[in-house]
């Protein structure tokens, strides 16, 4: 860096004092000299702060070219942060960082609800199964990473709710078209969650204790030996009773000798997970640039309340699962050629889950039970099930710089996943051995032109899927007899994604892609509780198309950022949840032709760092395009709206950060947010009458934070409000989610 003492003065040389003007001058002379004084006082402090950042320039020249601007009475830092740049890509893409809001964080569902164009809708309290959509495309058509790494490695128990967030620094969530980095099949949309990768000793724990009985903690911590080996212990632990208030549920009345409505606590619905993970490795080696192998364990235990329909109550039936991992990846840029990058990743789970449903008994909302000739979760025979899932992934992505601005991507990847499954109690039923093994291979070409203001990317995909089907239980039901024994499909894919800025506050973006989505194990196999199997499903197949414009506008201490996206999503094949209220029973089928436009837009506004607001509608037009059935019959449901699904919802937050309170490193924060989703229906328009349908009600539900920290935020202690006025709020399936919920965290953060 330069010495400081070399650069030219960015202030005027003093003035000139003319005492030849007489005493009559001398006040204005000594406002001159304050002036004056102070104008230089601020050049030292913007010559300081050039110093450190090193981002000053020497000269005219160099300064016109600067982004950072420094003027006499003001210094002014412009800078793009990493969510910013991954926004302003090529792709449809929104990025959230996580570093500024773990302190009161709960888990990352909470956030990620409260993006433009992403909604997710769970079946209950903490643990409990959920559905996330991105522009209308929800379920498994969303994929989820951990740092480029399907996060199935972890276990089939990992999900986003469960996931330390002490571990992140910011999360990636993609619509629609998905780089093939990723090298995956995600057909809606995908997540990618990226953690901390400081290369310095650190320690961040956390405590959380809230409503219904809920417990968490997170740990996440490195140490960096003096031979350079780096290990990276990580700890999540979540519990809760989920006892929440049932309200306005059936129970019997002897009084009035027939049922009435009422509330019920839950009294079935503990839930306990557990992961740890240890990680070891080193960076900067002759061999390797980065390089770590990492073994982890993954623990759940839940008890089941109710099946997908809360009129049908359950008191004994319990879900199951552990899964260990290994895994190893590595990174070497000049790998094997000068210009060629190469990111390696290899790993292998053992996922074993069990169900548990041997009573014979019948619950109601009050705890009660009598005798029953049938189980609980689908009304047959006593079972315990036992699901072994081993998952072996292979990834390996290649980049080769052909010249400045200009990248060749090369991406393969592996996804084998084993289906063994038996049962302890029910001797009728016949162990199988399944097992989908899916190859994905991606090539794409990237450009960066005029300067960085145009981004273009090109790219084909191959989609190679082997099933192997063994199991012929309930054929009339899952389509056992329907499929072959072993069966491989091919299908191609590509697409193109471009982003051109003429100007700095406005920016054109286009994306589009032909993807191909694989069926997964939940859905061909079903899940051994609640999920029939249906290994007669066909792949998904879509042309996504993403069209918006974004920009950043700054005046001051003021920064304003807008972006608005609309998009179109043709799919065939689309794989549609299914439920059936007799049995509460859910299966995946596939819809033969769905049609989905929708428009989203969001606005971020910043003030001096101190007041963040962000506010987002989104409008999502998912149809049933299938006019007339297989047997050339109109169909009944041919341009209805997609049930079960939200099409219209806003949400809102504002937060505002109070700094040196009681100390000089001390910081309060308030916030507070709301989230507003139109009523739709449950199931398809066309069946029945529309007045007599079931509908998932509108939901206005705010929520309101409060975080203080200290010694630099080395400690931090928060206390959270959901769902401030105790409304009743129905979601999946008009399944009834918590009531108001408080939680307390104590996060302590050392370096």
């Amino acid at each position: 860096m330069p010495s400081v003492g070399k650069v030219r003065p960015l202030v005027k040389p003093a003035m000139t004092v003319d005492r030849r003007k007489g005493p009559g001058n001398r006040a204005e002379q000594k406002r001159l000299m304050k002036k004056e004084m102070t104008r230089r006082l601020l050049g030292l402090l913007a010559l300081l702060l050039l110093a450190m950042t090193s981002t000053y320039g020497q000269g005219k020249k160099q300064k016109s070219q600067m982004r950072d601007s420094v003027e006499l009475d003001n210094v002014t830092v412009v800078g793009k942060s990493k969510t910013q740049k991954l926004r302003e890509g090529a792709y449809a893409v929104n990025a959230i960082d996580v570093r500024s809001m773990v302190s009161s964080l709960s888990n990352l569902n909470s956030i990620i609800d409260r993006t433009a164009g992403v909604k997710i809708r769970e079946e209950g309290g903490v643990g409990s199964d959920f559905d996330l959509s991105i522009n209308g495309m929800s379920g498994n058509s969303v994929r989820y990473f951990l740092d480029g790494v399907p996060l199935d490695t972890k276990g089939s128990g990992v999900t986003l709710a469960n996931l330390p967030v002490n571990l992140i620094d910011h999360i990636e969530i993609y619509k629609g078209v998905v780089p093939t980095w990723l090298s995956s099949d995600a057909l809606g949309g995908a997540i990618n969650i990226v953690t901390n990768r400081k290369r310095t000793n650190y320690l961040d724990a956390s405590y959380g204790i809230g409503s219904y009985h809920t417990h968490r903690g997170d740990l996440n911590a490195q140490y960096v030996l003096k031979n350079g080996l780096t290990i990276r212990p990580t700890l999540g632990i979540n519990y809760s009773k989920n006892d929440y208030m049932m309200r306005d549920v059936e129970v019997w009345s002897d009084e009035q000798d027939d049922y009435i409505e009422a509330d019920r606590r839950r009294f079935h619905d503990d839930y306990l997970s557990l992961l740890g993970q240890l990680e070891a490795g080193v960076y900067d080696k002759w061999w390797a640039d980065e390089f770590f192998v990492s073994a982890s364990y993954n623990k759940v235990d839940k008890e089941i309340q109710t099946s997908q329909v809360q009129t049908k109550v359950v008191g004994e039936a319990e879900r199951r699962s552990d899964a260990w991992s290994i895994s190893a990846r590595y990174q070497k840029r000049h790998f094997l050629l000068k210009d060629l990058t190469a990111s390696l990743s290899l790993s292998h789970t053992w996922d074993h889950s069990v169900t548990v449903d041997t009573a014979y008994r019948k619950y109601n909302w009050d705890g009660e039970f009598i005798k029953s000739s049938r189980n609980e979760i689908n009304g047959r025979g006593r079972t315990l099930r036992h699901y072994r899932r081993p998952l072996t992934i292979a990834r390996a992505d290649l980049n080769y710089a052909l010249g400045e601005g200009h990248l060749l991507n090369l991406s393969y990847s592996l996804n084998r996943t084993g289906n063994d499954r038996w049962d302890d109690v029910d001797e009728s039923f016949e162990p199988a051995n399944d097992a989908l093994t899916k190859h994905i291979v991606s090539l794409a070409y990237n450009q960066l032109l005029f300067g960085g203001r145009m981004s273009n990317t090109f790219f084909v995909k191959d989609y190679i899927n082997h099933l192997r089907i063994e199991q012929t239980d309930i054929p009339t039901v899952t389509g056992s007899r329907d499929v072959e024994p072993s069966s491989t499909d091919n299908s191609l894919g590509g697409g193109v994604g471009l982003r051109y800025q003429p100007v700095e506050p406005f920016a054109v973006k286009a994306s589009y892609e032909h993807s191909v989505r694989l069926p997964l194990a939940r859905e061909l196999l079903g899940n051994g509780t609640t999920i029939y199997a249906n290994v007669a499903l066909e792949p998904e197949k879509s042309d996504n198309v993403n069209l918006g414009f974004f920009g950043t506008v700054r005046a001051g201490d003021h920064t304003l950022s807008y972006e608005v996206n609309g998009f179109l999503r043709f799919v065939d094949n689309y794989i549609q949840p299914q439920v059936s209220e007799k049995e509460g029973m859910l299966q995946y089928v596939n819809e033969p032709a769905v049609h989905i436009k929708g428009v989203e837009g969001e606005v971020r506004y910043d003030w001096n760092k101190r007041l963040q607001v962000v506010a987002n509608m989104s409008w999502q037009d998912a149809r049933d395009r299938q006019e007339f059935k297989s047997d050339g019959k109109p169909s009944v449901t041919f341009n209805n709206h997609v049930p079960n699904r939200p099409w219209l919802f806003a949400s809102a937050d504002a937060r505002y950060q109070f700094y040196r309170l009681l100390s000089k490193s001390d910081r309060l924060q308030l916030g507070i947010d709301y989230q507003w989703v139109h009523w739709f229906y449950l199931s398809w328009e066309g069946y029945g009458a529309l007045e007599t349908k079931a509908r998932i009600p509108e939901k206005n539900i705010f929520g309101a934070q409060v975080t203080y920290s200290w010694q630099n935020e080395r400690y931090n202690l928060s206390l959270t409000c959901d769902n401030v006025f105790d409304r009743t709020v129905y979601d999946n399936y008009k399944l009834q989610k918590p009531g108001r919920m408080l939680f307390a965290k104590f996060r302590i953060n050392l370096h």
